[in-house]
């Protein structure tokens, strides 16, 4: 979509119009459903979670700077959506404050540079919420312990705990998906390693929605 279409839409979307709405929801469904998928437990979750954020979008559309990106507008909005939807309906099992949880995997464990995303999504979605969350900001969306510590309301001691354990389990899921015959959601996955929060480089919304 070009720049000038895009600004349409947009114009059209600040007056109301039902057609530039959908025209523009279905141009950034893709993207906006990456976002949420990270932080779902599943997709229909996702999509709930998605339609709470275009309605957000749409009714905030006024807010919107447009002399910067759209596509920055739009994921902070998704990912703040996403975050207020684990905080408003679900309980958070915080585990205990693990203040050396950041040396202990400051190397994390080594990944195979052909890591397949949808592997790592599947597996990244099998972890409990909290979990899940603390891991897509850090590792995924680039925000540092005192960032999450303050968006989700808890301690920074609980934000570390929670990235240990989440890295914990996903590199027991990848040891038990490559032992032979394993499959986890009816997909056989692709083998890999281990996972380096540090070779998932922070992006700012590419088009699998992941920050640059």
């Amino acid at each position: 979509m070009g720049e000038e279409e895009l600004h349409q839409l947009i114009r059209g979307c600040m007056e109301q119009d039902r057609k530039c709405q959908k025209m523009l929801y279905k141009a950034f469904y893709g993207f906006s459903m990456a976002i949420c998928l990270r932080y779902a437990g599943d997709r229909d979750e996702a999509a709930e979670v998605m339609n709470q954020g275009f309605f957000k979008v749409f009714t905030k559309i006024e807010s919107y700077d447009t002399t910067r990106p759209f596509k920055a507008w739009l994921g902070r909005i998704m990912t703040n959506v996403s975050i207020d939807y684990y905080r408003a309906n679900l309980k958070m099992a915080y585990a205990e404050d693990l203040d050396q949880a950041e040396h202990v995997f400051d190397a994390s464990v080594a990944t195979d540079n052909n890591l397949n995303y949808n592997d790592l999504l599947a597996m990244v979605q099998r972890l409990p919420q909290g979990y899940r969350t603390v891991f897509n900001l850090f590792a995924i969306d680039g925000y540092s312990h005192e960032e999450i510590a303050d968006m989700l309301n808890i301690n920074i001691g609980t934000s570390k705990s929670n990235l240990f354990k989440a890295r914990q389990k996903l590199k027991q899921m990848i040891l038990d998906a490559e032992a032979p015959g394993n499959y986890i959601n009816g997909v056989n996955f692709t083998p890999v390693v281990a996972i380096n929060a540090a070779n998932v480089k922070p992006v700012f919304y590419n088009d699998k929605g992941i920050r640059e």
